[in-house]
């Protein structure tokens, strides 16, 4: 299994590729499994996962046979697909690639492209009712974007992957406003003035009924419970995540069950939403203290982990940063500048990370106090000793280190559903 992995991740050596023409190419190879089973389709920058997990969870909930794909993975690479929060079988991606492998590389499709038609054939084979897609690099030329979904979503849009998608929120949402197709209803997560004109805009030309999404409101977050509560239109919620940022994530999956099916009660949303399981998103790591891990690697992101830190704690958090070479460092650095009592630039095998000597640099450039190390182990272990009740700490910047954290903290990653 490893070495059949190891040949999908060298995949990605062939870059990222704009446009669907390989992936209809690959699709039609394998008959088409996207025509045989209705779908969601979600779009975004921010909170796209926790929103699909979200919906998947609530479906789930009324007795829907439910199928997820997102990405990327934390661990392990099958739980980027998943079938009633059962990630798909070894058995099955072997068989997948051993079946299609002549054709990955005749035609020739990059990693997102294979993982993508394997789970649309995963999703066809095991017959599910629905499946939740999640956009893998923006919206119109993503991969996934095959589909003809019954209902697109779009969630908060920010600056992340300009060098690809553009350089200016506008020409981003246009790109992820790709996936709103004709006469199919859309829901709008709370967006800018500007980026809200632009899905608009891209609704409206494709006579899409859109809807936007109310904001929560009274919402309360307990960090010890790992609980968040919130109302819309005076109905009561509650979520196993924190944060007003995941409010909004829970605001915009009830919406989109509400489009998509009114049928599904109140209280089976409710049932969904307390039900949702999404490691990674300002996860508690320790039983007692208040240290979290979250991937947040934007400065939409940053700012919604940051406040949510405000909200709970009066002192500054101890920060371990890990970012990909290809992050908005610029915008990043203005979000994080002062908001941490200390900051470590830390490393990972597992990635293409900045090394955290390299990192520290960069960000003195903007002034920012930093004491690189390159044994995140060691930090991690030191955390624990210096944090304190109200001296947090948040472990953040990249999925890519969650292996290094879950094994620090002897964490059971993933108990098969999601």
């Amino acid at each position: 299994m490893d070495k059949l992995l190891t040949y999908l991740y060298n995949l990605e050596r062939r870059g990222v590729k704009v446009g669907l023409e390989h992936t209809r190419q690959l699709l039609d190879v394998i008959g088409n499994p996207q025509s045989n089973f209705r779908s969601i389709h979600v779009a975004g920058t921010n909170g796209k996962g926790t929103t699909c997990a979200m919906i998947a969870s609530i479906l789930r909930a009324g007795g829907i046979r439910t199928g997820l794909y997102t990405s990327p993975h934390l661990i392990k690479f099958n739980e980027r697909i998943r079938v009633n929060g059962e990630p798909i079988t070894d058995t099955e991606i072997i068989k997948f690639v051993n079946r299609y492998k002549d054709s990955f590389d005749s035609i020739p499709v990059t990693f997102f492209e294979v993982t993508t038609a394997m789970a649309f054939w995963y999703f066809e084979n095991n017959l599910v009712d629905i499946a939740v897609i999640e956009t893998g690099l923006g919206g119109r030329l993503d991969s996934t974007n095959v589909l003809l979904p019954e209902l697109s979503v779009i969630t908060p849009i920010d600056l992340d992957h300009c060098h690809i998608l553009g350089k200016t929120v506008q020409k981003i949402a246009k790109e992820k406003g790709g996936i709103i197709k004709p006469k199919t209803p859309v829901v709008i997560a709370p967006q800018n003035k500007e980026t809200f004109q632009v899905l608009e805009g891209i609704s409206n030309r494709n006579d899409s009924p859109h809807y936007s999404v109310e904001k929560p409101k009274s919402i309360k977050c307990d960090w010890v419970y790992m609980n968040t509560e919130f109302k819309i239109k005076n109905e009561k919620y509650s979520i196993p995540l924190l944060g007003e940022h995941q409010t909004t994530n829970a605001a915009t999956a009830i919406k989109a069950i509400e489009v998509f099916d009114k049928n599904l009660s109140y209280q089976t949303i409710i049932k969904g939403l307390n039900k949702t399981v999404w490691p990674g998103r300002f996860q508690k790591m320790h039983g007692q203290k208040p240290i979290f891990y979250d991937v947040a690697h934007n400065s939409h992101g940053l700012i919604a982990v940051l406040k949510t830190f405000e909200l709970l704690f009066t002192e500054k958090p101890i920060g371990l940063i890990a970012l990909r070479e290809d992050k908005e460092l610029d915008a990043i650095a203005k979000i994080i500048k002062d908001r941490f009592s200390e900051l470590i630039p830390v490393f990972s095998d597992n990635a293409d990370l900045w090394h955290p000597s390299e990192l520290s640099q960069k960000l003195k450039i903007y002034e920012i106090n930093n004491n690189p190390s390159d044994n995140i182990y060691r930090n991690i272990f030191e955390l624990k000793k210096k944090v304190k009740y109200n001296k947090p700490a948040l472990i953040f910047g990249s999925h890519y280190i969650a292996e290094d954290v879950f094994k620090v903290f002897d964490f059971s990653f993933d108990s098969g559903i999601i």
